[in-house]
């Protein structure tokens, strides 16, 4: 059982919380609403307590100190809900296997330049390892037709800590029963000492690296299709705008934007044509 240290207070006062918000609007984009002090406190109570900070006020004060990156990293990954599943809402992977490779290997048949696929805040990596699952079970499906192409997946997020978890590809019961069936979580996955190990055929096609949605993209290069889903949901309007703004400016002509299934394209719909996939919708950038 955890205590608390003698006088500290339950929660942020207004002044903290202000100085908080701005550091995490500052940091990732993330843009706290009003009324949010009972919730940000809740989740900084374990920090806290696991770098005997006696306040709210001395988190502030380490939160701008030197060497402070780690931390920063911690407060961003309680901050951030990093709820992700395998398949979530099925249809993007679906319609990235029976659609989307089909036509960029009868589009480019003479080309042998990789197909480039972006999962933008990977988490944990169940995202951009669902995607590489769907590319194997069209490679393994002739009836599809042939991948003539290699396929490149590069996964991303901006906290270093999801990031360990998702390159090590090693997931526990209750992480690979959300949205894992038991015919994948046979095929695509080595059970060793009660976890599952992603298989290095499914693996080994994901590169994962830090970045942060606010600084540039370009040094990425070009995709053929970004996964960015329930990720915008964090940021105000204008924030939103920019990086779809990014996003198109990542895309190949005529790539393919995947976002999450609650939201919408927030001011960047003269960039972006609809896509509609029965069920769902994706965008392809014009």
């Amino acid at each position: 059982m955890t205590t608390r240290a003698a006088g500290q207070r339950d929660c942020f006062d207004q002044a903290e919380f202000d100085q908080f918000r701005q550091f995490l609007q500052d940091a990732c984009g993330i843009a706290l609403g009003d009324n949010k002090q009972y919730l940000v406190s809740s989740r900084m109570r374990r920090l806290l307590e696991e770098h005997k900070l006696a306040s709210f006020s001395a988190l502030l004060v380490a939160l701008n100190r030197p060497n402070s990156r780690r931390l920063k990293d911690q407060v961003i990954d309680a901050m951030t809900t990093n709820e992700t599943f395998w398949f979530r809402d099925i249809y993007p992977f679906e319609h990235l296997k029976n659609q989307l490779l089909p036509a960029l290997m009868v589009g480019q048949q003479k080309s042998t330049e990789p197909i480039r696929i972006w999962s933008a805040a990977c988490s944990s990596g169940q995202e951009p390892y669902s995607i590489s699952i769907a590319v194997e079970e069209y490679r393994q499906n002739r009836t599809m037709g042939v991948l003539r192409r290699p396929v490149q997946i590069v996964a991303t997020d901006l906290s270093s800590i999801v990031l360990e978890q998702a390159r090590a590809g090693s997931y526990d019961r209750a992480a690979v029963a959300r949205g894992l069936s038991e015919e994948r979580l046979t095929r695509y996955f080595d059970k060793r000492d009660d976890r599952w190990h992603v298989k290095p055929v499914i693996r080994d096609r994901v590169q994962f690296k830090a970045l942060n949605l606010l600084d540039p993209y370009m040094s990425l290069g070009r995709f053929d299709v970004v996964f960015c889903r329930n990720v915008l949901i964090y940021f105000d309007a204008e924030l939103k705008q920019r990086i779809l703004r990014k996003l198109h400016g990542v895309l190949k002509p005529g790539g393919i934007l995947c976002l999450g299934s609650s939201e919408s394209l927030a001011g960047a719909g003269n960039l972006f044509e609809m896509v509609r996939c029965e069920p769902g919708i994706m965008y392809r950038a014009i």
